[in-house]
């Protein structure tokens, strides 16, 4: 919770005077550190009045097997360290660039497969320079 009012203050770029003054609003405190947990929902809730929209979280699974598996590998990727970025974003813009399709749910099982032998071969380049 208190990491996600940090984010909140990043996002609203909100400077040090304008953020105690939120917290102070919202919860009387002037520090998010001494905030109870019911205080801390007080003062995401206010972020939220002003603007600021949370983004990611958990996610459902998709239904399609063809899309987890795209995840799933993307997944072994960024965990594996080869690639730099595996947000969801990196994620849609490679799709994108695979298929010209903007998100991975809405691929067809062919172009999923696309983009799994793409990954795959992704996988195979990192692995041999591992290897070397």
């Amino acid at each position: 919770m208190l990491a996600k009012v940090h984010i909140a203050r990043k996002e609203l770029a909100l400077d040090e005077v304008a953020y105690r003054a939120v917290l102070m609003s919202a919860t009387g405190k002037a520090s998010a550190k001494d905030c109870s947990e019911r205080e801390l929902n007080a003062a995401l809730a206010e972020f939220r009045r002003l603007g600021w929209q949370p983004k990611g979280g958990p996610t459902k699974k998709s239904d399609k097997l063809h899309v987890r598996k795209v995840f799933a590998i993307w997944g072994d990727l960024g965990r594996s360290g080869a690639l730099a970025n595996a947000s969801r974003e990196a994620l849609r813009a490679f799709v994108k660039r695979q298929t010209d399709v903007a998100d991975p749910e809405w691929l067809t099982a062919a172009q999923a497969n696309l983009v799994t032998e793409a990954l795959k071969a992704m996988q195979r380049r990192h692995a041999s320079k591992g290897a070397a």
